[in-house]
């Protein structure tokens, strides 16, 4: 197979569809473990999961055990981009980056979800993490995705803490191949296309409509930035959460959730391509988590970006942290309370045609999310973002663009 092409310099790599195979894999674990399959399959899943790694503690005590019945669910789940070692399918990599960083929260209640997207070339504190021989890599500002190469999946997390004043005790690291095998597994994902991609960068091309995407072909379109929307990657961040939330209906139909091997092969495509945090590692952890999160209705999973702007800062080019956004939208999700966007759903998607128009409330302007609680926090425009109900299509554009 000849090897995926990078984008632009070697450095700038490709992002994929992280979250999602976390919660596929708290849900086809519940469909495993509930006796879809037989016992030797849990014990098959289970033996496929990778040493965990130990988080950096946030308050020095280990993270308190979830369940089901009670407690609020943070999860921070980064895509590296070293292609897992497989250089005749992806090339050869250059810096070990998060080129993908997404914090999934549950609320108390488990009737709301929020995965908030960190852009990668967000500029920001990295945190001072250990670096392996008994000391520590110093506090710096840089660009958020090379929290993985100062200190691994710890430093991303405690980075993210740091940042948004949050507590995360569980963490996932994920690679390309994932998604290969969860889209084999569930037939595809099916996207719209608004305008046709073609991206000469890493030579991608897909035609306008509706487009069922499965293996290397799905990689792709989680990595196309320059054949889409203003070429940044900011349109390419409101591209993965339009496949987010076309793979989160996907997994709720009862073709995928109720097939036995189907919910075997999701759960043995992600287990096998993860590194898990320690608190992570075990299966009723998982389960306990699909629990939690099962009954959830698509209007109340909402993906956001971080709020931000074009800046520079500490000599980098990138973008910066809109500081008062990022307060209002974190009050809220610490506090439990639901969220409405009143932003678009980002610069490299729009409204797919007859959509249902969604209704919009009373205090809120040209609201592209299904209509929250009144009493829902009313987010600033700067935060974009989509529901998992929500219909969007890829902005493309045509070869030669940005």
């Amino acid at each position: 197979m000849k090897p995926l092409a990078r984008h632009g310099q070697l450095r700038r790599s490709s992002p994929w569809a992280t979250l999602a195979k976390l919660l596929v894999a708290v849900i086809a674990v519940v469909a495993v473990s509930a006796g879809c399959i037989a016992a030797v399959a849990v014990w098959d899943v289970a033996s496929g999961i990778k040493p965990g790694v130990d988080l950096i503690p946030a308050s020095g005590g280990k993270p308190p055990v979830i369940s089901a019945a009670e407690g609020e669910i943070n999860v921070l789940v980064a895509a590296s981009d070293s292609g897992g070692g497989d250089v005749a399918t992806y090339g050869k990599r250059g810096e070990h980056l998060n080129d993908v960083t997404m914090l999934l929260h549950v609320s108390a209640d488990h009737k709301r979800a929020t995965v908030v997207s960190f852009p990668r070339d967000l500029i920001v504190p990295i945190a001072s993490c250990p670096n392996g021989t008994g000391g520590s890599y110093p506090a710096q500002t840089n660009k958020i995705n090379t929290a993985l190469t100062y200190g691994g999946l710890p430093c991303i997390v405690k980075t993210v803490e740091n940042l948004t004043g949050m507590s995360i005790p569980y963490a996932a690291l994920t690679e390309f191949q994932g998604v290969v095998g969860m889209s084999n597994a569930i037939g595809g994902v099916t996207v719209c296309v608004a305008t046709a991609i073609h991206d000469q960068q890493i030579g991608f091309n897909l035609d306008a409509g509706q487009q069922t995407l499965v293996g290397t072909q799905a990689v792709q379109f989680l990595r196309v930035r320059y054949g889409l929307g203003d070429g940044s990657d900011l349109g390419r961040v409101s591209n993965q959460q339009l496949f987010l939330s076309a793979l989160v209906r996907k997994i709720k139909t009862p073709e995928v959730l109720g097939n036995p091997v189907t919910d075997y092969e999701l759960a043995k495509a992600v287990t096998s391509n993860m590194t898990l945090s320690s608190s992570l590692t075990n299966i009723n952890t998982m389960v306990s988590m699909a629990l939690a999160v099962k009954d959830i209705p698509f209007d109340n999973v909402v993906f956001v970006q971080y709020p931000n702007s074009y800046g520079s800062s500490n000599g980098l080019n990138g973008v910066l942290p809109i500081k008062t956004a990022a307060d209002t939208l974190f009050t809220a999700i610490k506090a439990d309370q639901p969220i409405a966007l009143t932003g678009t759903t980002g610069v490299g998607t729009v409204a797919a045609p007859n959509a249902p128009t969604p209704t919009v409330p009373p205090s809120a302007s040209a609201n592209p999310s299904a209509s929250p609680p009144a009493t829902a926090v009313q987010l600033p425009s700067t935060v974009h973002g989509q529901t998992a109900a929500q219909q969007t299509c890829t902005k493309g554009q045509r070869a030669g663009g940005h």
